[in-house]
């Protein structure tokens, strides 16, 4: 700020310094990193392309060092820095960034590993033919020229183009507080939809995308979807996925290898290797053995050789996860029109352009016609002198200068002075019979061409035929196929959706060892056949449960502490038959003192279908199988605990059955399950039974028609009891006495049903083990204490009884 004193101005600083960021901010965008919407250049890119044909490096004469060019363009056109010139220049030139590259290069302009470009005094440079459309009628009055920046010269505010170069090459650019990603396109697919347009006058957005695909990328790949597609060319904003094209090549030894052959648009081909390679190195991506390089001229070619019988598929999807191998593009079609930027839509990008090459073909005819008139005017000056020839001979030979015999032609002959001047001009050889008939012949055909030209710019149908023909032989001439292809929405591959369905026989046994084995390998035998070893265990472990269940079924695990895990049975690991398996607590994130107290097969997640649980507390609760069809890798809440209770058991029902209890002091109740309205997943339930201080349930059971209720105390007594001694009671009672429990029998372990084929294993605190048949325990009343089914020393309790799950099964 100024003192007044001294006549200056007064300005606050905020003021100033807006006004100051604005003027830069507008510099930004219009002068450097936005390019315009009618030839879709930069102004650095324009200038090197006009600077070049003011030179004549034009495609058809020799090369001419980039420093050469460099020089030009800063010197008379871009007085910025000659580093920022030759970036553009190598950019244009290189044609994994550009989709037509606008440069000829000769020497290293770089490549797809990012290596640098060489310095500018050692590469060439020359424009490519189709630089000459962007250029084309430059001459004829068809742009704007305006002085340079020390308006020494003049410079084109827009060059002519004959190609929507903004959407063919694309464009991206960061200015203030805005930016322009535009993919580049296939050059047959947009002059077609451009022809199309200038045919019908309008087109559907649907019949667009009949004949534009989308996006297509100097380098190729895959574009997964048209939704990204679909919204950027509505609203002008949007994302795009690009996948790398990758296929699986298999080799005889078992092994495969991944071959990738094209990589997303501007993804650095050394650096994506080194992260594969990283990925490797720390084991987030295992199966690949090796990574080579082995591009050539060819093409790209990135090998991955795998481990033996990896599949290759799931890796690829590991790949496409982890790396670049997938990105998203980001589309903005931002560009200036009318010196301001605007984000435009698709269809407006094209429709501009028609507008935009209307007006040219309009200037363009304008100044062919003036051109014309102006000749024909000069003809007919001629043609008149040559129907007076002697008149004007004489006029010539009497006059003492070449001034006053053009006086006496424009007053006796009635000429203007451009025609006056041209019958002075004329040679003697124009006066032979062969040149006046040529010279009528011309005057007559510039007539024609004047009523051609009139007649352009009076019906714009000429100008719109104009403007198909000059697409059409555009398209002609460098039309390709395109690069990108444009699949379906890829959903992410899971190991499953890989492997083959197959039945495998599933055992976990007591002490939580699990393991799956491939039920084929079980031969069928005749009846009475010694069958096979199915599992190899300890003499303190039994198999508690098996099943036969599909490779895409999923396991359901229940904890002591209210959450569930789920496990697809392929994630169970394989082992032969006669192996014990793994343990399951090593398969699941369990925390500390959280130990598996179900195990449920569900072959999917169905409507109609629900889960019983029951606590250690007397609670129980009913929910939707639908509610737990949303893994999560650490496991969800299953139900709700409070107060240090636990988990007890799970069952998967139909919302009719009958639902047994049983308490460690020998009470029972049983229930319909209707009497247990279906709750939220996170919920604690509704009072099943009601327990008497020290009790506790010990075991769920949903009954089915015939069998009895086996129950084991700890002391090694035990005893069945038909079902139809308990009567259907309501939720929330006392419930029945199940056994007679005294110092002698001890408390209950279990209670569950079982039939006469049953097997049943009991298991003490010191590890011994006794198998006995469920037939053979006798039928006795409730009110029983039970028979003795294991002898135990003094010290000795039974601390578990199961049915066993018959490993001879799958014979």
């Amino acid at each position: 700020m100024k003192n007044k004193s001294n006549q200056g101005i007064t300005i606050f600083i905020e003021d100033e310094i807006k006004k100051s960021y604005l003027d830069y901010a507008l510099s930004v965008i219009i002068g450097r990193a936005i390019p315009d919407i009618r030839d879709g250049l930069k102004p650095v890119q324009r200038r090197i392309i006009y600077a070049m044909h003011d030179i004549g490096n034009l495609w058809n004469k020799p090369y001419k060092k980039s420093a050469r060019i460099v020089g030009d363009v800063i010197g008379k056109y871009h007085p910025h820095g000659d580093a920022a010139v030759y970036d553009a220049i190598v950019r244009m030139a290189q044609d994994f960034s550009m989709r037509y590259p606008l440069l000829d290069g000769q020497g290293n302009f770089g490549s797809v590993d990012g290596d640098p470009p060489a310095a500018m005094r050692y590469t060439e440079i020359r424009l490519k033919p189709i630089s000459g459309e962007l250029l084309s009628d430059i001459e004829k009055d068809t742009v704007k020229f305006i002085p340079n920046y020390d308006a020494t010269t003049q410079e084109p505010e827009v060059l002519p183009s004959k190609i929507p170069n903004l959407i063919l090459n694309g464009s991206s650019g960061i200015a203030v507080g805005m930016a322009t990603n535009i993919p580049p396109h296939n050059l047959d697919e947009i002059l077609r939809c451009l022809i199309a347009l200038l045919e019908k006058g309008d087109l559907r957005f649907d019949e667009i995308l009949d004949i534009v695909h989308g996006p297509d990328f100097p380098t190729g790949g895959l574009i997964c979807g048209r939704k990204g597609i679909i919204e950027a060319y509505k609203t002008g904003r949007g994302s795009i996925k690009v996948r790398a094209r990758a296929f699986i090549e298999q080799k005889k030894n078992q092994k495969s290898s991944i071959i990738i052959t094209e990589i997303p648009y501007q993804v650095n081909k050394a650096r994506l290797i080194e992260r594969i390679s990283e990925l490797v190195k720390n084991k987030v991506i295992e199966g690949i053995e090796e990574v080579r390089d082995e591009t050539d001229r060819e093409g790209i070619r990135i090998v991955l050789d795998l481990k033996r019988n990896e599949i290759a598929q799931v890796i690829l999807n590991k790949l496409y996860k982890h790396t670049q191998m997938e990105t998203n593009f980001g589309i903005i079609f931002l560009a200036i029109e009318n010196g301001m930027p605007k984000l435009f839509s698709f269809k407006e990008i094209l429709l501009r352009f028609l507008d935009f090459r209307k007006e040219i073909v309009l200037n363009r005819t304008r100044f062919e016609l003036n051109q014309a008139e102006e000749k024909c005017h000069l003809l007919e000056g001629l043609k008149i002198a040559l129907e007076n020839i002697d008149l004007v001979l004489k006029i010539i030979r009497s006059s003492d200068t070449a001034e006053s015999a053009r006086k006496k032609l424009i007053e006796k002959l009635q000429l203007s002075e451009k025609q006056s001047q041209a019958i002075l001009d004329m040679r003697l050889q124009k006066l032979t019979k062969l040149e006046k008939d040529k010279l009528i012949r011309d005057f007559e055909e510039l007539q024609k061409e004047i009523r051609r030209l009139n007649e352009i710019l009076s019906d714009d149908k000429k100008v719109k035929d104009i403007i198909k023909n000059e697409l059409i032989q555009i398209r002609e001439k460098y039309a390709d196929e395109r690069r990108t292809d444009v699949i379906d929405e890829v959903s992410e591959i899971n190991l499953e959706d890989l492997i083959v369905e197959e039945n495998m026989v599933v055992t976990i046994t007591h002490r939580g060892y699990i393991k799956r084995t491939p039920l084929s390998i079980y031969r069928t035998q005749k009846r009475g056949g010694k069958g096979k070893l199915g599992i190899s265990i300890n003499d303190d472990d039994f198999v508690e449960h098996l099943f036969i269940s599909s490779t895409h079924s999923y396991f359901l695990i229940f904890t002591n502490i209210g959450k569930v895990y789920w496990m697809k049975v392929h994630q169970i690991p394989e082992a032969g038959r006669t192996a014990k398996g793994k343990p399951i607590v090593n398969l699941l994130p369990l925390q500390r003192g959280e130990s598996v107290t179900t195990i449920l097969p569900v072959r999917a997640f169905e409507e109609g279908k629900f889960l019983a649980m029951a606590t250690r507390r007397g609670w129980i609760k009913k929910t939707e199988l639908m509610a737990y069809s949303h893994p999560r890798s650490n496991g969800i809440v299953a139900i709700h605990l409070e107060g240090g209770d636990e988990l007890l058991s799970t069952h998967l029902t139909t919302g009719e059955d009958r639902i047994f209890l049983a308490t460690r002091n020998g009470k029972s109740i049983l229930v319909k399950e209707d009497q247990v309205r279906p709750m939220q997943r996170a919920a604690r339930g509704v009072k099943a039974m009601t327990l008497r201080e020290g009790d506790s349930l010990v075991a769920m059971d949903t009954l089915k028609e015939g069998g009895t209720i086996l129950t084991i105390t700890e002391k090694g007594y035990g005893k069945r009891t038909e079902t139809v001694q308990y009567r259907i009671q309501n939720r929330g009672g006392i419930g029945l006495t199940n056994i007679k429990i005294s110092e002698k029998n001890g408390n209950v372990v279990n209670a569950i049903q079982v039939f006469e084929k049953d097997n049943i294993v009991i298991m003490t605190n010191l590890g011994k083990l006794i198998r006995i048949k469920a037939s053979e325990i006798k039928i006795v009343g409730r009110n029983a204490m039970g028979v003795k089914l294991i002898d135990l020393s003094e010290s000795e309790k039974v601390v578990a009884a199961q049915k066993i799950a018959d490993d001879d099964t799958p014979a």
